[in-house]
């Protein structure tokens, strides 16, 4: 019997297990669970932009880190690379289809953060004044 593009991709899934050890979603993890990458992607979730004003909008990123990570991004297919021949060259950075799907993920994971820092500040000071007596 032959199976569907669609078929083939379902019974693939299910050979990924993220908690073995050489499952290559741990990967995506490692990629995704990237501080810069995670700041990137919703920095990007409103439109393309340009490396320099990704890095205005991420305050603290360097050149470097912020061309690795969009060049990491681009590799995983989250992130297009679009090259405008001009003077000088303009490249413009943008999710994919893939990249959008992330969005609601990581955006999430950004308001809990922003909501809870406080608490996990206090609970930072509190662990670290046990660990000194």
């Amino acid at each position: 019997m032959t199976k569907t593009a669609e078929q083939r991709r379902l019974d693939e899934r299910v050979l990924y297990d993220a908690f073995m050890a050489a499952c290559p979603t741990r990967q995506v993890f490692a990629t995704i669970g990237d501080k810069w990458a995670g700041l990137v992607v919703n920095a990007l979730a409103d439109g393309p932009r340009r490396h320099g004003e990704l890095r205005v909008r991420i305050a603290g990123a360097s050149q470097k880190m912020l061309t690795q990570t969009l060049r990491t991004l681009e590799r995983d297919g989250l992130v297009t690379r679009t090259v405008t021949p001009s003077v000088p060259v303009r490249v413009d950075y943008e999710l994919t289809a893939l990249g959008h799907t992330l969005v609601p993920i990581l955006a999430a994971l950004k308001s809990w953060s922003e909501s809870n820092i406080g608490e996990i500040l206090q609970a930072r000071e509190d662990y670290d004044a046990r660990e000194t007596v």
